[in-house]
């Protein structure tokens, strides 16, 4: 598989072996597909990236590179990753078996580009892997676009944040020894990101989180739905002045104030 513009290699990792698509000069920014694969907003965004000034790079973790999306092909893939040993989407506090793999990427990437560090846009299910890649010191951006994990089904998952407490520890520490900071994105009516999982982020991390919270509510002067859930991609409206196009600009202002 292939894609225009992008050129494919393989990473490996403790016998691990996953596509990566690369474009672009300059920092690398690691950017986590959502469900169901990588898809063609999903490249939009990895453009509009590398555009930006940035080495983007997407790795290959599930779903067919390229394929369209389609509530079947949405449907079959979260099979998939509801029996796959890598993810852990009910796991209220503990990350996914994926996330060390992500993090030497991280690492390797940092080791070739070199500068302050690598940043990482997860997004959907993938979302907090952001958050948990930041254990690996490289990790110097992270961004959480409507991090859905883990899947709020019950109270506790509703605020729970899909990684361990050791490994929250060690994101805390870096917010207040380091000034890590991290950029979450979310609708505000997105079932899929229950409102007490951003609080939870503001609580745990303070003034090392910045949430763009983005209105979806009944009458918004935007006209959004409150089904609206991919802020960065297949939500995106590339107009002047309209909230996701200013998260869109956000998070690449981020990117640059982290890693330039």
């Amino acid at each position: 598989m292939s894609i225009q513009g992008f050129t494919a290699s393989e990473f490996t990792h403790e016998g691990v072996t996953k596509a990566v698509y690369r474009r672009g000069k300059g920092p690398g920014v690691i950017i986590i597909t959502e469900v169901p694969g990588i898809h063609d907003g999903v490249i939009a965004f990895a453009n509009l990236v590398a555009e930006a000034g940035f080495t983007a790079v997407l790795p290959d973790l599930f779903g067919v590179t390229g394929k369209p999306v389609s509530g079947g092909y949405v449907a079959s893939t979260m099979f998939k990753l509801c029996v796959s040993k890598e993810f852990k989407l009910l796991a209220g506090h503990e990350s996914s078996p994926i996330t060390e793999w992500l993090r030497a990427l991280a690492r390797a990437l940092h080791a070739e580009l070199g500068g302050k560090g690598v940043g990482a846009v997860g997004m959907c299910l993938t979302g907090n892997f952001a958050l948990s890649m930041a254990v690996e010191p490289a990790l110097m951006a992270p961004v959480m676009s409507q991090p859905a994990l883990p899947l709020p089904v019950g109270k506790d998952r509703r605020e729970a944040l899909a990684l361990s407490p050791e490994e929250l520890s060690i994101v805390k520490k870096r917010v207040q020894n380091e000034g890590l900071k991290v950029l979450g994105l979310c609708f505000t009516h997105d079932a899929k990101v229950p409102r007490e999982r951003m609080e939870a982020f503001k609580r745990e991390l303070g003034s090392g989180f910045e949430a763009i919270e983005i209105d979806s509510g009944p009458g918004n002067k935007h006209g959004i739905k409150p089904s609206a859930h991919s802020v960065l991609t297949v939500d995106l409206v590339r107009e002047t002045g309209h909230p996701t196009e200013q998260a869109l600009q956000r998070t690449l202002a981020f990117l640059r104030e982290r890693l330039s």
